[in-house]
């Protein structure tokens, strides 16, 4: 209920901007602590992506806490960025033009146009939970992700898949040449003082 009501009154704006100056602001403070390699991932809303001062907000938070532009990375789903091609590959552009990388995310829910997918300059494709959830080897699921993954490669593209639950979701994907995961197979959400004693205890 809250992301549809700050989407309906306009509040996702400035929540959106406060959430990319924080993420920001602590990877600057894990780069500090010697984590140089770990990146952040950060989910724009549909109405903050097509803000004019996108562009204008991430840069001036990257600068504000000395960030490596290369070290964020702005998730948007396939449904925001098909909306309207021509701005997404634009305003894409030129956030990756400056070293901001670019991924979709929810691939697989929308319409794409291969023609615009191959002109949007993203590092990565995102396989939506909906395919990961019933995946098994002779699924329809799996015929799908298969395909995402082999459209991924050709494009150069890294996959990630989300919502992996278990060890055969897992292993499938692995065997399909998936890129990354994300699910509660590997961790639940965490606040900030439990991630980092739960990195700690992994390093």
């Amino acid at each position: 209920l809250f992301l549809p009501l700050a989407e309906k009154t306009g509040l996702i704006v400035p929540i959106g901007n406060w959430v990319i100056n924080e993420a920001c602001r602590q990877l600057r403070e894990w780069h500090l602590q010697g984590h140089q390699s770990w990146s952040m991932a950060v989910n724009l809303s549909t109405l903050q992506f097509e803000q004019p001062s996108l562009v204008k907000t991430v840069l001036d938070c990257l600068e504000r806490h000395q960030v490596p532009p290369e070290m964020l990375i702005l998730e948007v789903t396939e449904t925001t960025a098909m909306s309207n091609p021509d701005e997404s590959v634009r305003v894409l552009t030129e956030l990756t033009n400056a070293g901001v990388k670019a991924s979709i995310d929810d691939f697989g829910t929308g319409y794409s146009s291969l023609l615009y997918l191959k002109r949007l300059p993203a590092c990565e494709l995102k396989i939506d939970r909906a395919f990961v959830k019933e995946l098994s080897g002779e699924s329809k699921d799996a015929t799908i992700v298969s395909a995402i993954v082999a459209l991924a490669k050709t494009l150069n593209l890294k996959v990630v898949a989300e919502g992996v639950e278990t060890e055969a979701q897992r292993d499938f994907l692995a065997s399909s040449g998936c890129s990354a995961y994300q699910g509660y197979y590997f961790c639940r959400p965490l606040p900030l003082e439990k991630f980092e004693a739960y990195m700690r205890e992994r390093s």
